[in-house]
């Protein structure tokens, strides 16, 4: 007879461990924190082996933690597996996190053609503002800032360019605008946090320093100001692929002014092992045709 850890004290590990939270695990299992806590001491007293350890308000894996988590997951993704192969096949249902900006401004619009060629297939969008932790509990597919994540595919889908966009309106027609002249126009400035104000930074790199009268209107996201751009309030810089359809429809024009690449990447993200399933591969097949 094998003799086997508590099998639920092991899926309460698990998510717990996943989570690096009691608190969280408990959500997602709908149970209490004291019952979370309970199962892993019930494991610890088993293996007679801390798999946890504080550091100050964190909680950690002890080393056999760590050990014990890896091979679970391993488990537990072959058990998924296991189930969808004999209940008959991969769900139908997808869950993708994807940025408010690549949603609203180049995923969005598209969307209408996956759902006509696959229409058994449902996509549902979860907006994010930060990168998400990629993991099945978060979604089943990511567009996100994030590579060389382990068990994880990727995939480029952009390299992000951001270009001097305003209104048709702003200007009189035939006029051009120059370096020299940009900064008699208000700069609709996005404030990036950490990375500062966009503007800034295109300043610094393409070495055009900013007089002490120019004009700026900030917004704390980038749609805000392509929408404060198409309104003809100012300048603003945006990522080129975002604002094709702007500029097609005419609601945008792109300024003969430099450009900058941040180093930023758009990146298509999926579980590894979930490569050949139907749904993802289609969604994976529709995306590359549509850069």
């Amino acid at each position: 007879m094998r003799k086997i850890p508590p099998l639920r004290a092991l899926q309460v590990f698990e998510a717990a461990a996943r989570q690096e939270h009691f608190s969280r695990a408990a959500d997602e299992l709908c149970i209490t924190q004291s019952a979370v806590s309970h199962q892993v001491r019930v494991l610890e007293e088993h293996f007679d082996e801390r798999l946890f350890k504080r550091a100050g308000r964190q909680l950690k894996l002890s080393a056999k933690g760590k050990l014990l988590y890896s091979e679970l997951s391993r488990i537990f993704n072959e058990l998924s597996d296991l189930n969808l192969q004999i209940s008959g096949g991969e769900s139908q249902e997808l869950r993708l996190a994807v940025y408010s900006s690549f949603a609203v401004k180049w995923l969005i619009p598209r969307l209408s053609d996956f759902r006509r060629q696959y229409p058994e297939i449902k996509i549902r969008l979860d907006m994010i503002t930060d990168d998400p932790e990629l993991s099945d509990s978060v979604a089943d597919m990511f567009i996100s800032g994030q590579s060389n994540h382990p068990g994880f595919w990727h995939q480029l889908l952009h390299k992000e360019r951001l270009i001097p966009v305003c209104s048709p309106d702003l200007f009189a027609r035939g006029e051009a605008v120059h370096i020299e002249s940009l900064w008699q126009y208000p700069l609709l400035t996005v404030d990036e946090g950490p990375l500062g104000l966009d503007w800034n930074r295109w300043s610094v790199a393409n070495e055009a320093p900013f007089p002490d009268d120019f004009q700026q209107h900030i917004f704390s996201h980038v749609l805000l100001a392509i929408e404060a751009a198409i309104a003809g309030q100012g300048i603003a810089l945006a990522s080129d692929f975002m604002v094709v359809n702007d500029i097609e429809k005419g609601r945008l024009i792109a300024l003969d002014l430099p450009d900058i690449f941040t180093g930023f990447k758009f990146n298509f993200s999926c579980k590894q092992r979930r490569l050949k399933e139907p749904a993802i591969a289609a969604f994976i097949e529709w995306i590359n045709h549509q850069n």
